[in-house]
């Protein structure tokens, strides 16, 4: 078969290299980059340091609002279908490219496949639940990475193209890691010892573009009594440049704020960490399949699992207890497989089932 794979974004880099290495064993795989992320080391550096196929089609669509940028992805992604005729299309995640993936290819009547699908927050003010939902609903074949996401699916009527595969970001962190043994000269740089620093992310809008609340949340990170590592999202340097006449580093300089790290080396950096602050929903997964305990700034997560594990908290940076929830957390010694392996495999296992005449596979 013809496969098309969608990707966009960071995270969807990382879910594809497993996929592409294994899909390409029986298929002929078109890779198409829309250009939601451009930044260098959160585009281009992903596909050399997994070792992906260079991108049949880049669309360069960049930022924008979000209809705009989905609009965009819309059109070009037509022109590109209706050029290769594929049998399939794989989207990835909840990103613009997912939702602008998905429902461009249903237009067309070409079967959909959605991986990591069936996770929900429950919370519709977050644009990714929103392309969840949809990518969801106009997909033909939805593989879920958890229990808890295939109930999600079963509860909105779409048990019958539901099935069960497990994370393939167990496949992309086993890769990862075994690419960065060593990167202590990376610690190094930035004076940080392994164990003895927190990790932080952010970049949902609700934490990032509202300038107070962001200064909050950096006020409080910086009265930590451990040393923060803050690799910072572009948007977000922008949003801390713009208010502010001193550098971050002046103003917070209990955090260090460092530029976009690549894929494997933001690895290694969770890796060595004490613990996880962070408001993505990857990560929090990252930090469970890494072993490392994980505190998300939010108020809910599509990732119940880890939390009901005891590995990840969800705090608020106004609540009151905020510093001593990030020093009391601590990982339980259970640890339960909840992902679990070969998960690429299990995939394209499933997709060589698939008739596209009937457009049926076996569950």
């Amino acid at each position: 078969m013809k496969i098309i794979s969608i990707v966009g974004a960071r995270p969807q880099f990382v879910k594809l290299a497993p996929f592409s290495r294994e899909v390409r064993k029986h298929h002929r795989e078109v890779i198409v980059h829309t250009g939601q992320h451009y930044d260098v080391n959160m585009s281009d550096s992903f596909f050399t340091d997994l070792e992906i196929p260079t991108p049949d089609y880049h669309l360069e669509i960049g930022s924008d609002n979000h209809g705009a940028q989905t609009g965009k992805m819309l059109i070009k992604l037509e022109i590109v279908f209706t050029e290769e005729k594929p049998d399939l299309v794989v989207v990835f995640g909840d990103t613009n490219s997912t939702l602008a993936g998905a429902l461009a290819a249903a237009k067309l009547n070409i079967p959909v496949v959605h991986i990591e699908a069936g996770l929900r927050s429950f919370n519709r003010t977050m644009p990714e639940e929103i392309n969840r939902i949809v990518a969801d609903h106009v997909s033909d074949y939805l593989f879920t990475p958890t229990e808890t996401a295939v109930e999600n699916l079963q509860n909105e009527g779409l048990s019958d193209k539901t099935y069960l595969t497990g994370d393939i970001m167990v496949d992309s962190l086993k890769m990862a890691l075994n690419k960065g043994k060593d990167r202590v000269a990376l610690l190094e740089k930035h004076n940080l010892r392994s164990g003895e620093y927190y990790l932080l992310t952010l970049h949902r809008p609700q934490n990032v573009d509202n300038y107070d609340y962001l200064h909050n949340l950096l006020t409080r990170l910086n009265d930590l009594k451990t040393p923060v590592v803050f690799p910072v999202h572009p948007r977000t340097m922008k949003v801390l440049t713009t208010n502010e006449s001193k550098p971050p580093a002046e103003l917070f300089p209990g955090i260090t704020f460092v530029a976009p790290v690549n894929y494997i080396d933001f690895i290694f950096l969770q890796k060595n960490s004490k613990k996880i602050l962070t408001d993505s929903g990857g990560i929090q997964k990252e930090a469970y399949i890494l072993k490392v305990p994980c505190l998300t700034i939010r108020d809910e997560t599509e990732w119940v699992e880890t939390v009901e594990a005891g590995w990840n908290v969800l705090i608020n940076p106004y609540d009151e207890a905020f510093p001593e929830k990030i020093s009391n957390h601590n990982a339980p010694s259970d640890y339960p497989l909840l992902y679990g392996s070969e998960v690429a495999e299990k995939m394209v296992a499933l997709i060589n089932e698939f008739d596209p005449k009937n457009q049926q596979t076996s569950h």
